[in-house]
């Protein structure tokens, strides 16, 4: 049985993305978790917040307490997650962020969700209005300026909206997108689900690409 090693840059497991990537992948692999705060308490997490030029993350606990990091504090212990996965047998090591990250140390391939995420929406967009949801206001700026350069769409919007927060915000946030009148909507973060996608879907009336599936589907495709 194939192994994949899955790493958070929350706490794992997560049980709140896990199961839908099992949903695409089958379930005849060995799925093993680790995360960049595991073994934190939430006040040692909220040292880790970004200050003003820090690359801004959002992630969950283990609770699902939503937490806002800056992606310096956690390159060390992301790494130290890919070696104790590696270690334990996993023969793919797949991360759960659609964040830049540099890259880790590892015998094996490392799928990261912004690169496969990017390459599709790069190849579908070119001359299209596209909108971007990410989870907080303060990803708005990194985000407008990533896709821009990323893609040749003719123009981008970026709305905030948490995938860990209260359902009638992502509501109103679809809405918004709405009324921008993209063509085609990407959902760039591993947090929002199947069932978010469904729902900005319908409001919007337009195509949407979720990170989750996306990444699910290439994984699939490597296992």
């Amino acid at each position: 049985m194939k192994k994949l090693g899955l790493i958070t840059i929350g706490q794992s497991p997560r049980i709140d993305v896990v199961p839908e990537i099992r949903q695409i992948t089958g379930h005849g692999i060995e799925v093993m978790e680790g995360g960049a705060l595991d073994g934190l308490t939430l006040d040692e997490v909220r040292k880790l917040y970004p200050e003003p030029g820090d690359y801004v993350l959002i992630t969950r606990m283990k609770d699902g307490t939503q937490v806002k990091i800056a992606e310096k504090h956690i390159l060390a212990r992301m790494q130290d997650r890919v070696t104790e996965l590696v270690d334990r047998g996993a023969d793919l090591i797949g991360l759960l962020c659609t964040g830049e990250f540099p890259p880790f140390k590892c015998d094996k391939l490392i799928v990261k969700p912004q690169t496969v995420l990017a390459g599709v929406v790069a190849a579908v967009v070119p001359g299209l209005r596209l909108a971007v949801f990410t989870p907080d206001a303060d990803q708005v700026p990194q985000a407008a300026a990533r896709w821009s350069a990323q893609t040749q769409a003719s123009a981008v919007h970026v709305e905030p909206a948490s995938p860990y927060g209260a359902a009638d915000a992502l509501t109103a946030a679809a809405r918004n997108v709405k009324a921008w009148s993209p063509d085609i909507v990407v959902m760039d973060c591993m947090g929002y689900t199947l069932g978010m996608k469904a729902e900005v879907a319908e409001i919007t009336g337009k195509p949407v690409i979720l990170a989750r599936s996306i990444f699910a589907r290439v994984m699939a495709e490597l296992l």
